[in-house]
C-alpha cells in the first residue's frame, strides 16, 4: 500500500513538472516574440521654425528630451509588425509631427488578446534644439519631459505628465491623471476640480497660486480630476 502511494505521489510530481516546464517554456516563448519583434524607427529634420506641434495619436508614451544640435530627431518604438511612419510638414509657420501607426490584430486565438495587445505599443522620443515652442496633442497618453530647456504646452484627455524640472513656461490641461515636476522661482496657477494638490509636503484644496515678482517664467495647470504633485526648489 505505501509503495502504491510513492509510486502514485511520484507520478503526480513529474507530471506537475512537466507543466511547469511547459507553463514556463510558454512564458518565455511569448516574452521572446515581444523583444524581437519591436521596430524602430528614425528621422532627422532640420527646421528654421520655432513653433513645433506633435500629435500622440497611435503612441502610449511620448518623451521629450533637449538636444544641442540644429536638428529635430526623432526616434519611434512599435511593437507593431506593420510598417510605422513619422510623419513631419511645415504648415502656417508650423512644424507639425505625427506617426502612422497602422492597427493590427494577431490571428492566434489562445493568446490573441495578449499578443494584440502587447503589438499596439508604441513609444516615440523627440529630441528638440533648446528654445523651440512645443505643443503637445493627445488623448490617453504618458508624456514625459526630461528638463526640456523651453515653452511646453500639453492637451490630454487621460495620463500620466512627468516635467521633471521645468525650465520655461508651462501650459498644461488634462482631464484626469496625474502631473508631476519641479519649479524654481516661476509665477504658478493651479487647478484642481476634484483632484488632489500638493506642493512640497502641503496640500491644496482646489488651487494652488504663487506670484514671484522678479520671474517671468509661468506655470499654469488646469484639471478636472487629474492630480497634481510638485515640488519647489
Amino acid at each position: 500500500m505505501a509503495v502504491r502511494v510513492l509510486l502514485k505521489l511520484k507520478s503526480v510530481l513529474i507530471e506537475s513538472r512537466k507543466h511547469s516546464f511547459i507553463s514556463f517554456f510558454l512564458f518565455l516563448l511569448l516574452i521572446s516574440n515581444v523583444a524581437f519583434s519591436q521596430k524602430k524607427v528614425t528621422k532627422t529634420f532640420q527646421t528654421a521654425l520655432n513653433k513645433i506641434e506633435i500629435s500622440t495619436v497611435g503612441l502610449d508614451d511620448l518623451v521629450i528630451e533637449n538636444t544641442t544640435s540644429e536638428f529635430l530627431e526623432i526616434y519611434l518604438y512599435s511593437e507593431n509588425p506593420n510598417k510605422n511612419h513619422i510623419i513631419f510638414e511645415e504648415e502656417y509657420g508650423i512644424v507639425k509631427l505625427r506617426f502612422n501607426i497602422p492597427s493590427f490584430e494577431s490571428e492566434d486565438k489562445i493568446f490573441r488578446k495578449y499578443i494584440t495587445k502587447r503589438l499596439n505599443r508604441s513609444s516615440a522620443i523627440v529630441k528638440v534644439p533648446i528654445n523651440k515652442n512645443i505643443s503637445v496633442f493627445g488623448e490617453k497618453i504618458g508624456v514625459s519631459s526630461k528638463g526640456y530647456n523651453g515653452n511646453l504646452k500639453i492637451y490630454i484627455e487621460e495620463g500620466t505628465v512627468k516635467l521633471d524640472t521645468i525650465q520655461h513656461n508651462l501650459l498644461l490641461k488634462l482631464y484626469v491623471g496625474n502631473v508631476f515636476g519641479n519649479f524654481k522661482k516661476a509665477n504658478v496657477n493651479v487647478l484642481s476640480r476634484s483632484g488632489k494638490i500638493k506642493i512640497d509636503k502641503k496640500f491644496y484644496k482646489k488651487k494652488y497660486k504663487k506670484t514671484v515678482d522678479s520671474s517671468a517664467k509661468k506655470i499654469d495647470i488646469t484639471t478636472v480630476k487629474g492630480n497634481i504633485f510638485l515640488t519647489s526648489q
